[in-house]
Formats: C-alpha cells, structure tokens, sequence
C-alpha cells in the first residue's frame, strides 16, 4: 500500500534542482521513479534522458547538424522529389547563359555564373548546408551560452558535470528546429538565391524544377517565359554578389551581431514555459515528437534584446537593398524582350508578401521577418538612382558598406542622393576603387 507524500515516515522529498530557472516547470512535472511528480519534486534525470535521448546524441559545435540534416531530408521527401533529367539540366542551363546576356547591359557588374543546373530538394539541402552554418549556429550558440549562464550557482553545484546538459539541450532543439525550417524551405526555394543570398559555391547557380512548376501553376505565362525570368533573378544575384565581395560576409556578421546580442528575461520564460505547461498530459510525452512540438510553440524562444534589434534590422535591411536591386536589374533587363515580366514580377513579390521562403525559414532560423514593403522601396530606390544618375553610379553605391541606403532612405526612396552629383567616373580614386569592386584591378 502507498504511503500518503509527505507522511511522517517518509523522507522529504528533495528541492526540484531546476527551480527558478525556465526548466522548473518542464522538469518539475515529469514522473518520479514511476510515480507522478510536481513542480517541487526532484525530476528522474535518468528517465528524463532516455525520452529525449534521440535528441541529445553525442554531437561537436552549437548543434547537432546529423540530427538536423536527416530531419530535414524526412520532412524535403515527405512530398514527391524526383530527380530531375538531362533534358530539364540542359533548359536551366540554357535560361541561365540567354539570361547573363540579357543582363550585359543593365549593369556594371561582370557575369558570376560559373555553373548552371537543375536540382533536386535533397541536392539542395546537401548543397547549401555549409552556407547555412554561418548563419544559424552563432544564435545557437550563443542562445545556449546565455542559458547556462543565467543559472544560479547553487544550482550549477547540484548539477556537476551535468550542467552541460542545458547546452546540449538547447543544441538538440536548434537541430530540430534548423532541421524543420530546411526542410519546409526545400520544397519552397526556387533557386540557389531564393532567399536573398547565395548559398551554393561561388559561381554556382542552380534552379528546383520541382519547385518551379508549382509557382507556374495559375500564372497564364508560358513555362519558358518563367524558367527564363526566374533564371534572370538567379543570374543578377550571382553578378551582384561575385562584384560585392564583402557581400556575403556582411550579412553573416550581421546575424552574428545579432546573436552575440542574446540577453535572457528569466522571469518572463519562466511564466511562458508555465503556460504552456499548463494542463499537458506528461504521461503522454514518451515519443520525442511531442517534446519536439512544444519546442516548435516556442517554449524557449527568447526575446530580441536591442542590440539584436539593432542587428536585425542592418540584416533586414541589407537584404532587401538585395533584392531591390536584383528587381531592378531584372526589370530593366526585360522592359523591350519579355511583356510577361511585370505579371512575372508581381508573383514574386505576392509570393515573399504571402510569407514566403526568405520570411518564414529566417523567422525560424534566425529571428528575422523580412519586410516585403522594404523590397519594393528598394526596387524603387535603385531604379530612381539609376534614372537620375546612371548604371555605374547605381552599382557604385556597393563600393562599402558605409554607402548603402539606411532605413530613413528607405522611407524615401526617391530622394536617395537627391541633389548629389553623380560620381565622377573620370577621377582616378573612383575609377581604382570600382575596378576593385568589379573583379580586378587595372594592370600598371
């Protein structure tokens, strides 16, 4: 026969090691020793482990990139990915070579494209992963760091060698949810530069039949006049970021900026994890997958501190100068050879206003929601700089970092640079500096 708890025979129960912290909660409810626990029980730290084990296997770095890579792989071929002919490698092939020629004349920036294929959603998950690791494991890491650092020291003196355990935790749930957002982007992305940025090797440009069709659908536009536009965006990307070379870089820095911003509200997690605690069933959380969906809720998503605010919008910002100027390029490219274009052009930015790949998988990944209202003002931006003072004069505010439109210029598109004079292309230091920009230096 039981014993009633907290009889006069029996032993007091230890202090729940996690209390205070946003794991108190979660662990405090968990069974004790097969027998039902509360929120001042000390939790089986060994059952605790055997539920979430396939999350937590051995693993280097911020997060564990085998476990998120085959989540990713699951969730890409939940949906039919065949793999696509010679006869589609050769389309995309050709689209993107009659595409650079178009774009000769819209800019000062040579052809990037070195390559050109059709991909699989699996080949682009294998393709683009270690482009992808820049960009996600600095907010792992430094979310995991905060974490551990914000525990009491009498706690991290009960736990031991265990502490280790909230930073493999929080690794295993950046790796579900990296593996998640990857593999929902892999049955979006169109192209390689799908979400604003290259994420294949330099030169390579790449575009996703299976992916292409879908978007087709609907848009009364021949699928030759669509493989051609979207090779238009693909190839204006790889010219813009091959003459850019800080490009790349200064978007990685910028989402590191944004997690070396990380600054926890432990009080604030606390009350959320126990609303979201609130009446769940613990005895029904044997399968990792219903841990995994309370992960997904955001049960320790942290809010952005200022200097993460500060970071992503550089990082918004950056990004939709990007695609503002590949709109525009594009556009201008098509004005006279292609009248389904501006229908073309419209889809695209109904499909990133409907929430798509850039804006969901960066929520997810990175924290970051790009602001369709910001592509158009930057297409607008550029389109306006280039009427009133020329190609090279648009290309050249990429010179630095420090010429690029601000949030307040943003606002007012037409008036970026309103009133200044072009730059003079005869003058020595300009000229210098935008050979450099463009690929070489002249020879002495």
């Amino acid at each position: 026969m039981s014993q009633t708890p907290g009889g006069p025979d029996e032993p007091e129960e230890p202090e729940n090691p996690f209390k205070g912290t946003p794991f108190e909660a979660f662990f405090g409810g968990f069974p004790i020793g097969g027998v039902g626990g509360g929120p001042g029980g000390m939790p089986d730290l060994s059952q605790i482990f055997g539920q979430i084990q396939s999350l937590l296997q051995p693993y280097d770095g911020p997060l564990n990139w085998d476990v998120a890579m085959d989540l990713a792989r699951k969730v890409a071929a939940s949906t039919p990915d065949p793999t696509p002919s010679q006869k589609q490698k050769d389309a995309v092939a050709d689209a993107i070579q009659l595409a650079d020629h178009w774009l000769e004349d819209t800019t000062s920036f040579p052809a990037g494209v070195k390559s050109a294929t059709a991909w699989s959603k699996a080949e682009w998950l294998v393709n683009t992963v270690d482009a992808w690791k820049p960009l996600i494991e600095p907010v792992a890491a430094s979310t995991a760091a905060a974490m551990s650092g914000q525990l009491p020291e009498d706690m991290k003196a009960q736990m031991g060698p265990m502490i280790g355990f909230v930073g493999k935790a929080m690794g295993a749930l950046y790796a579900n949810q990296a593996g998640t957002g990857l593999g929902h982007l892999a049955g979006e992305v169109i192209s390689v530069s799908d979400i604003g940025i290259p994420l294949a090797e330099a030169g390579q440009a790449a575009l996703l039949p299976v992916n292409v069709e879908p978007f087709a659908e609907g848009l009364g536009v021949s699928t030759d006049d669509v493989l051609l536009y979207l090779a238009l965006r693909e190839a204006a990307h790889q010219r813009l970021f091959a003459g850019v070379p800080w490009l790349r870089d200064h978007v990685v820095t910028a989402v590191t900026d944004y997690a070396q911003g990380v600054e926890l509200n432990m009080e604030a997690m606390q009350q959320r994890i126990e609303e979201q605690m609130r009446g769940l069933d613990l005895s029904a959380m044997q399968d990792p997958s219903q841990l995994q969906n309370l992960f997904e809720e955001g049960m320790f998503e942290v809010p952005d501190s200022q200097v993460q605010k500060a970071a992503l919008e550089r990082l918004e910002i950056v990004l939709a100068l990007v695609e503002g100027w590949v709109d525009e390029v594009v556009a201008l490219a098509t004005a006279e050879k292609m009248p389904v274009a501006g229908q073309l052009q419209e889809a695209v930015r109904r499909r990133r206003a409907a929430g798509g790949p850039a804006e969901q998988t960066f929520a997810t990944l990175v924290g970051l929601e790009l602001r369709p209202r910001r592509l158009r003002d930057a297409a607008a931006l550029w389109g306006s700089l280039r009427t009133r003072q020329g190609i090279e004069a648009r290309d050249g505010v990429w010179m630095s970092p420090a010429l690029l439109p601000t949030s307040a210029d943003l606002d007012d598109p037409l008036g970026f640079r309103e009133g200044a004079e072009a730059p003079d292309v005869e003058s020595i230091d300009f000229d210098a500096e935008l050979k450099k920009l463009l690929g070489g230096e002249s020879e002495e």
